[in-house]
């Protein structure tokens, strides 16, 4: 199983904004709501939008939020994830690309136990999660 990285993507110029890095075997959560794993400040972001599964030496993103989620314009509800895929939370709602990287024991021990989440630098933590 590899360690999986979300990248925020600014809605003009699709460049890094914020990352979360997350060890293998854990879903990954992604919405509005608070007790996600990875939260999105943006109105059509569902409160739990859509998840991040392992299955066996994979990842699959399933959708779960009202709004869908998509790939190349295309609603998605549930398919494999590929390394450097870029998914949109909802018709115009913000990207998120998706970088597998592999397994790697210097990079898992500096991990935290669920996630770490680095913004982009030069910019404000503050305000990365908001996506109008």
């Amino acid at each position: 199983m590899s360690v999986i990285t979300l990248v925020l993507l600014h809605p003009l110029k699709a460049v890094p904004v914020q990352n979360w890095t997350f060890e293998p075997e854990i879903t990954i959560r992604v919405g509005r709501s608070m007790d996600n794993d990875v939260v999105l400040y943006s109105a059509v972001v569902s409160r739990r939008h859509l998840e991040i599964r392992p299955v066996g030496n994979q990842w699959e993103l399933v959708n779960i939020g009202a709004n869908g989620t998509y790939i190349n314009g295309k609603r998605i509800d549930k398919t494999p994830v590929v390394d450097g895929m870029i998914v949109r939370l909802a018709s115009s709602g913000p990207q998120i690309k998706i970088q597998i990287d592999s397994e790697d024991p210097q990079m898992n021990a500096n991990l935290t136990r669920r996630k770490h989440s680095s913004p982009v630098k030069g910019k404000d933590p503050a305000k990365d999660t908001i996506v109008s």
